[in-house]
């Protein structure tokens, strides 16, 4: 396997390979990765997510699963990377973590079938599907506010090539307690099926992430609380949670509320849509 991470190094984003403890440029240079300034490790023109894809998940909202994936839209600006800062806007109270790996695709993809799916990887990182439910009454099924806030897209901290999926564990952590943990045979649809399905529909460019489900136990943290996400072979995904500066402007549009969608799912009770 390798570990391929984005950094700005003098200024500029440079791909690093990672060879041990450090990280090293193409040209030679070298740094440690806990002294980098990480980026995301891909440049998506989308990000696709899988809705409900752990059974753990569907089990405790009480809900059923879809015969078929379901999908929902994260914009590429609610990207940020490894170590940075995860915004929760003034006035809101549910913005939960969602641990999950993302796949990253490598080759314009159109029509694969499962079987040979994984040959349009460019290879596996780390995400957290960060929600902010109390939009979840504004949304009406589009998740659109919920799912794509600026900063709600952490991913990192590189890109994994040769890295295959099986029954590595997924874990998600707040201030060092273990609060998310599965391992990737609880998800309902593989890797594999979610890029055969969605290619089928559209074409997928190199850079687009799919970020392929979160386990049981998502819930909300406060700012100053730090987040991580790790699974095997992938290393760890770390945020830090912060209070927006300013308040949401209420000159247009649906302002937060703690609505019974927003209570339903962000406190893990029955799935209300």
């Amino acid at each position: 396997m390798e570990e391929v991470r984005r950094i700005l190094l003098d200024g500029a984003p440079v791909e690093m390979v990672r060879r041990g403890d450090v990280l090293e440029a193409p040209d030679g240079r070298r740094i440690a990765p806990d002294d980098a300034v990480h980026l995301p490790p891909a440049v998506p023109t989308k990000i696709i997510c899988a809705h409900l894809n752990y059974q753990n998940r569907i089990d405790e909202l009480k809900t059923e699963g879809p015969p078929a994936p379901n999908y929902f839209f994260k914009p590429p600006s609610a990207l940020t990377a490894h170590k940075g800062t995860v915004i929760r806007p003034r006035g809101c109270r549910f913005l939960n973590y969602e641990g999950e790996v993302a796949i990253v695709i490598g080759r314009a993809t159109r029509n694969v079938g499962v079987a040979s799916a994984l040959d349009a990887v460019a290879g596996f990182t780390l995400a957290n599907d960060f929600a902010l439910h109390d939009f979840r009454h504004a949304d009406r099924g589009s998740m659109l506010r919920v799912k794509g806030a600026d900063t709600l897209a952490p991913v990192g901290p590189g890109l994994v090539r040769g890295w295959v999926p099986g029954d590595q564990v997924l874990r998600t952590t707040v201030n060092g307690t273990v609060v998310q943990e599965s391992t990737l045979g609880g998800m309902v649809f593989s890797m594999s099926y979610l890029i055969a399905d969605l290619s089928r529909m559209m074409t997928l460019l190199p850079g687009d992430m799919i970020f392929s489900g979160t386990p049981a136990n998502s819930r909300p943290v406060e700012p100053g609380d730090v987040v991580t996400v790790e699974c095997d072979g992938l290393g760890v995904l770390e945020n830090r949670i912060a209070e927006g500066e300013h308040d949401i402007l209420d000159e247009a549009g649906w302002m937060p509320e703690s609505s019974d969608q927003a209570l339903g799912v962000a406190l893990g009770e029955q799935l209300r849509e």
